[in-house]
Formats: C-alpha cells, structure tokens, sequence
C-alpha cells in the first residue's frame, strides 16, 4: 500500500513541477479556467490601449500578478505534495523496522 502511494504521490510532483516550469515560461496550459478568463481580459484590455496608443502599464501589472498568483498557488500544491510524500515515507519505514524488530531472533 505504501509503495504504491508514494509512486502516485511521485508522478503528481512531477506533473506539478512540469505546470510550474510552464506557468514560468508563461505558457497557459496549467491555468485554471477562471485564471484564462483573466488573462485573456488583461490581454483584451492591454491590446485595446495599445490599438488606442495609450499606455498598456495596467494590463502588464494584471499579467504579471495573475502568474504570480499562479506561482504561489502551484508551489503550495507542490509543498504540499512533498510533505504529504515525506509522511507516507516516515511511515512505511516506521512499518519495516517494527516489523523487523518483532522477529523471533
């Protein structure tokens, strides 16, 4: 049981940390849905000042803050998968030296 859950555990840091390099890279496929819709209006916004020749500063700020909510919030799955990781490891290594230690020797 262990094992296989430390497995499961191991491919979702790795998928989470493939999003984080993305998000990183600015690409929009690990967005959810609602973090798309903002940035697509920031864009919609930034573009329409910019076909106006006025100053796009506000929609580059609404950018630049949704990614790092982004951030934030795929480094706390990602600190949360660890931790989680790290418990199941503790345990079964708990499981294997009681186990271990009630041997008849």
């Amino acid at each position: 049981m262990g094992n296989a859950d430390i497995r499961r555990l191991d491919r979702e840091i790795q998928k989470t940390n493939r999003k984080l390099e993305a998000v990183r890279n600015e690409e929009t496929w690990p967005l959810t849905s609602a973090e798309r819709r903002a940035v697509l209006a920031a864009l919609a916004g930034g573009s329409y000042r910019f076909a106006r020749g006025k100053s796009t500063d506000r929609a580059d700020r609404r950018l630049e803050s949704i990614h790092q909510s982004v951030q934030t919030r795929l480094i706390a799955e990602l600190t949360a998968l660890q931790s989680e990781r790290q418990r199941l490891v503790t345990e079964a290594a708990q499981a294997k030296a009681a186990k271990k230690s009630s041997g008849w020797w």
